[in-house]
């Protein structure tokens, strides 16, 4: 499964780390994916990632 957030659809991003002397590597970021527990189709529970953006506003309801 892709690291992504399956509320949102934010992933990975890809940019350059700049050092002091201005060389450019390859790095890359990733959301804050959390894998919570949700009330799916017919009423069975699945376990989906999330990012920490979509738990605080609200979008998913977490099964305790």
């Amino acid at each position: 499964m892709a690291w992504k957030c399956e509320v949102c659809g934010k992933g990975t991003t890809t940019g350059n780390s700049v050092s002091h002397s201005n060389r450019k590597t390859k790095r890359t970021w990733k959301p804050n994916l959390q894998t919570v527990k949700v009330k799916g189709e017919n009423g069975l529970n699945k376990r989906i990632k999330v990012c920490a953006k979509c738990l605080k506003a609200g979008k998913v309801q977490k099964i305790v």
